[in-house]
């Protein structure tokens, strides 16, 4: 099985003080099969750091109640943040001491304003896939194989059209096959803090992404386990071998 650390949670924060801005660049991660919250103030976003562990920050520079080089120290300095979470500066500072000033003060990486969102994307899948040594971004569980950066799911060779979602919940899945997890655990990992706890959405995304695997693969690929959750089958056999 290919290594699938970075896989887990995937969750973002989004920081700007232009609310259109920030929305928009949250909706553009969601589709992409992310968890997304928003801050529109570094005190909003050090208060949110402190609650929720997020895996990535993107953030602004120039917020309304304090400069995002201070988030980004603090941060660093560990005030009841996670000090590894990786952030992305994004900013309209563009000078090379402006850059190298953010990178100083602990960022991850730098994306100057204006950006497309293709990049955007492709920036904040090569930090998520930074803790593994091979920076792989694809994972493969018997004859089920997920690339993230092709945004494609498989079964030996036979692609599965999924939406963002279920992509996400796959990801999810496949970081750890066998382990069983609730509709709650899911709601906070694999969705954003707009979910509504009181709705079926993970039951009915977990058996839609279920009945689509099943289709292609002829057997079942996701189990309920009564009173408890939902798991990837631990065992799923090999893959069919490749021809030539």
């Amino acid at each position: 099985m290919d290594d699938l650390a970075s896989f887990v949670h995937m969750r973002i924060l989004v920081v700007d003080d232009e609310p259109d801005l920030a929305d928009g660049i949250a909706v553009s991660l969601r589709r992409l099969g992310y968890a997304v919250d928003v801050a529109n103030s570094g005190a909003d976003a050090l208060d949110r750091l402190a609650l929720t562990p997020y895996d990535l920050v993107t953030l602004d520079l120039t917020l309304g109640d304090m400069d995002g080089r201070d988030v980004c120290r603090r941060i660093r300095g560990g005030e009841a943040v996670d000090p590894a979470v990786r952030v992305l500066m994004l900013t309209a500072r563009d000078t090379v001491d402006d850059r190298v000033a953010g990178l100083d003060d602990g960022a991850d990486d730098y994306l100057v304003k204006p950006f497309a969102l293709r990049e955007l994307a492709a920036r904040v899948r090569s930090l998520l896939r930074r803790e593994t040594s091979a920076g792989d971004a694809r994972a493969q569980h018997g004859p089920l194989v997920l690339d993230d950066a092709r945004r494609e799911l498989s079964w030996n060779g036979a692609e599965v059209k999924v939406t963002a979602k279920e992509f996400a919940l796959c990801r999810y899945f496949l970081a750890s096959p066998g382990t069983v997890y609730s509709q709650e655990h899911l709601l906070e990992h694999v969705w954003d803090e707009a979910a509504d706890p009181f709705t079926n959405t993970v039951r009915v995304t977990v058996g839609t992404l279920r009945r689509k695997l099943e289709s292609v693969a002829g057997r079942p690929v996701i189990e309920t386990v009564i009173g408890a959750g939902y798991r990837l089958l631990d065992d799923l056999g090999e893959a069919d071998p490749v021809d030539g």
